[in-house]
């Protein structure tokens, strides 16, 4: 899945799909020309390619996710820090932190992780 990659255009569709699946194909080329300004064509081409790619499927007009939300983000997040920090999280804390400094509450969610982590 860490393979699976989305432009930009496609993820705004893509979120689209996952705020309102199921959807029929119908209502989903509305909700794309409001929100995306796409037209009907555009909504249907985008969602084969995407279909294609494995993350949807359409089947008689009723559009729904092969991978959710959930999943394809923690699939790219995977892909970035494998391809940028060798795949360390700790390397990519460390540049993280050095911009930005957490909150008490970040550290606390993060360490509740770690420690929910521990435990599995």
């Amino acid at each position: 899945m860490s393979e699976l990659q989305m432009g930009s255009g496609e993820k705004s569709f893509a979120e689209i799909i996952w705020a309102n699946e199921p959807i029929a194909s119908g209502e989903l080329a509305k909700k794309s020309e409001e929100t995306l300004g796409w037209k009907k064509t555009t909504s249907y081409t985008v969602l084969k390619r995407l279909c294609d790619k494995g993350i949807f499927q359409n089947d008689k007009g009723m559009v729904t996710s092969l991978i959710s939300k959930k999943d394809y983000y923690a699939g790219q997040s995977t892909r970035f820090v494998e391809e940028s920090f060798g795949g360390s999280l700790p390397a990519f804390l460390a540049a993280f932190t050095s911009k930005k400094k957490l909150s008490d509450s970040e550290i606390a969610e993060l360490q509740r992780m770690i420690d929910d982590y521990k435990e599995e």
